[in-house]
């Protein structure tokens, strides 16, 4: 199911010159894209999420994962700029989780938010633009370092109990009731929530898909 994008926030710094689709089904992702004052359609990817090759390093991962999104809408949008995101979360040196996804259950989000719990992790956004014309789709990432408070697990429990984990990669929403869980941030702040927005727009301006709106 697609659907128009039309932002209602003011009319913010850019505007679309042409036809552009953000293929994912995250309401964080259109709200951060919708911010730079863009229309677009929004068109969920059905690719399938398979895990990290044996080897494979976690930004190359969600490069990956991004482009198999992207090309999957990209192949309904033929005329159209697609942009499509993963987002990963990663602990560094744990042999047993390097690599955070969406948990499958509250048993499995306590696990992972245990694990964060006291430590420094990275997000990693993997980004791919499909540009009509192209023989090849843009793909890029975007790492940020995410320093988490000490957690008791009576505090985890009850942030599980809100049900935001739910459909989180590491179990967490920074910009939601799980800021307290944060102690503070190196890097994209944007990024952490789904989509690094300097480096999208700038990349979007870069091809021409979207220009400075003019006064």
């Amino acid at each position: 199911m697609t659907n128009a994008f039309t932002p209602s926030a003011g009319p913010g710094a850019f505007q679309t010159l042409s036809a552009l689709v953000l293929g994912s089904s995250s309401p964080r992702r259109r709200e951060l894209l919708g911010s730079l004052g863009l229309e677009f359609e929004v068109c969920p990817s059905n690719a399938a999420e398979p895990p990290p090759e044996p080897g494979e390093a976690p930004e190359a991962y969600a490069r990956r994962m991004a482009r198999m999104k992207t090309l999957d809408v990209a192949s309904l949008y033929p005329t159209a700029t697609v942009l499509g995101a993963d987002t990963i979360v990663v602990l560094p040196g744990h042999p047993d989780a390097i690599v955070l996804g969406k948990p499958a259950d509250a048993d499995d989000a306590l696990r992972m938010l245990s694990l964060l719990s006291g430590r420094a992790h990275q997000v990693i956004t993997g980004c791919c633009l499909c540009l009509p014309g192209q023989p090849e789709p843009v793909c890029f990432a975007v790492t940020t370092e995410v320093v988490m408070r000490a957690s008791t697990r009576q505090e985890l429990a009850a942030y599980i109990a809100t049900g935001e984990p739910a459909d989180k990669a590491g179990a967490y929403a920074i910009q939601g009731l799980g800021a307290f869980l944060v102690e503070r941030v190196v890097g994209s702040y944007t990024n952490v929530v789904g989509l690094p927005v300097t480096e999208v727009s700038d990349i979007l301006a870069s091809y021409g898909i979207i220009f400075p709106r003019r006064s």
